[in-house]
């Protein structure tokens, strides 16, 4: 389970990484590997977003790092923090 939250002012670089942040989450739907994903709204305003929540399986916890490492909103430095734990389904 991953919880990230953006950065301030960060619209721009979500919005230029956000094909290639999709794309990823594709390849793990192909898979069968993602459970949910979706953008987390501002509670006051639902128009903006303030992160992202990805319930995924990985081998690892490890594994689940490293992918959450080189995701592309990383890399364009929209989040600025991530909570990544382990996720057990009850349903």
């Amino acid at each position: 389970m991953f919880l990230a939250t953006d950065g301030d002012n960060v619209h721009e670089a979500r919005a230029a990484a956000r094909p290639a942040h999709l794309a990823r989450l594709e390849a793990l739907k192909a898979q069968g590997d993602l459970l949910t994903a979706g953008p987390t709204p501002l509670p006051e305003n639902p128009e903006h977003v303030s992160g992202s929540l990805i319930i995924a399986r990985f081998g690892s916890l490890d594994e689940a790092q490293a992918w959450a490492e080189a995701d592309p909103y990383v890399d364009a430095g929209v989040y600025v923090e991530m909570l990544i734990k382990p996720f057990k389904p009850a349903f």
